[in-house]
């Protein structure tokens, strides 16, 4: 067994001492893996006291079986009938850990460490404040959200509201922001948001409320709900996704009632990120002359978009859409802040494939691509790497070359043309 694996158990067992002992310490002071491993969803959290067995041992680090080398530490014990690991001297324990080589990087990634070595230690160097900040709160887990959602589930209208939205845990976001291709432009607009989470404590005590409703505009796969998503990962906070076109129900009567439900989710969920796919139905909704039920309904979504804060609900409100000149003047005014989301250019076309082809082997150039596909879109763009792989795997290839991309590009146009309304006049079809 390596000392590492020695190390790994040894700060396992101190940080359940420290957890048990210090009442002031909470659930985010455990690292996240320690933290997943002991959540108890009926508690939502990690109730006290936590200890360690061999199956926890397993779960963790994947040792089947712990060693001598474990037990050859003269302050380490377990109890065979139970297989619960336990220090025969804490004290001690901890003196040989914070001699170990990599005992300070562990303390700074370890908030009750920090804080024990810090406050009772008196440690040079430990920062239990600097540990709390690279450590991800809770709601980064999917252990977090699932204890939420049921019991969210066991009551009245639970399982009314859940149907009506997708839920997804920050970890569980396949693509965080730092694999995105943004223009500066977005990017300050994602740092005032990141700014506005930070403070927000300060936000409402100077009584700024309307803040974080935030507008998404651009073609379809200009990456949107990419950033929408990614933010999530970013803050730290659950990701709640709402289609318009999917509460309305077939009783009209029940779409309002649908989209009261959903806010009263997203507070329930906070802090979290509501976003709301296909906002330009409000448009749509209030230019038609059918359904007065509809409209009705629209209109309780534009009250509760104007009664939900970032500040008071801890919700970060974000509608996205494809049509914004759709859009009439009550829509826009609800929102304090607007992203653009045009068609990448040449830069950031090269930028996005380079980023879709990091993993792909090959001898291709895709700074030869980037300028044959003016007006492509970021998803247009994965399609064309996807249909360049699945092609070099039609001929027994793992790789893919300039030709591949090439052709691909090609076929690509073709399916273009075929789509459009030019295609259609010309030929009658469809």
């Amino acid at each position: 067994m390596s000392d590492t694996t020695t190390l790994d158990i040894v700060e396992l067992l101190l940080t359940a001492e420290i957890y048990n002992k210090y009442p002031e310490m909470d659930v985010n002071d455990l690292p996240k893996n320690i933290r997943k491993n002991y959540w108890s969803r009926t508690q939502k959290g990690v109730p006290k006291p936590i200890s360690v067995s061999r199956s926890d041992i397993k779960k963790l680090f994947g040792i089947e079986e712990i060693k001598g080398q474990v037990f050859a530490l003269p302050f380490l014990d377990i109890d065979e009938l139970t297989s619960k690991m336990k220090f025969t001297s804490f004290d001690v324990a901890a003196d040989w850990f914070q001699k170990q080589e990599t005992a300070s990087e562990r303390i700074d990634q370890n908030p009750a460490l920090a804080y024990y070595f810090e406050e009772k230690k008196k440690v040079a160097g430990a920062s239990y404040k600097k540990a709390r900040a690279v450590t991800r709160p809770k709601e980064v887990d999917r252990e977090w959200i699932e204890s939420l959602i049921s019991e969210i589930s066991e009551e009245e209208t639970g399982e009314d509201m859940l149907k009506l939205v997708h839920i997804m845990a920050p970890e569980d976001i396949v693509q965080p922001m730092r694999s995105l291709v943004l223009s500066e432009e977005q990017k300050e607009e994602i740092e005032k948001i990141v700014k506005a989470i930070e403070y927000r404590d300060y936000l409402k005590r100077i009584g700024l409320y309307d803040i974080g409703k935030i507008l998404l505009v651009g073609p379809p796969g200009t990456g949107k709900t990419s950033v929408a998503k990614a933010m999530s990962e970013r803050l730290s906070i659950p990701f709640v996704e709402v289609k318009l076109s999917m509460i309305t129900d077939q009783y009209l009567g029940e779409t309002a009632k649908n989209i009261d439900r959903v806010f009263a989710l997203a507070k329930r969920l906070s802090p979290c990120i509501l976003f709301i796919d296909e906002f330009d139905f409000v448009a749509k909704t209030r230019a038609s002359d059918e359904h007065a039920a509809l409209k009705r309904a629209v209109n309780t979504l534009l009250k509760a978009i104007d009664e939900i804060s970032l500040t008071n609900d801890g919700v970060l409100l974000i509608a996205a859409t494809n049509h914004p000149r759709m859009l009439d003047s009550a829509a826009w005014r609800r929102f304090d802040e607007i992203m653009d989301f045009p068609l990448p250019d040449e830069r950031m076309r090269k930028e996005i494939l380079d980023i879709v082809t990091r993993e792909i082997e090959g001898d291709f150039n895709t700074e030869g691509i980037a300028p044959l596909t003016e007006g492509y879109s970021g998803s247009d763009l994965r399609m064309v790497i996807r249909e360049s792989v699945l092609n070099a795997l039609v001929e027994e290839r793992t790789s893919i070359n300039q030709q591949d991309l090439s052709d691909a590009v090609n076929r690509f146009n073709k399916r273009a043309h075929i789509k459009s309304d030019e295609y259609v006049v010309n030929t009658g079809g469809f």
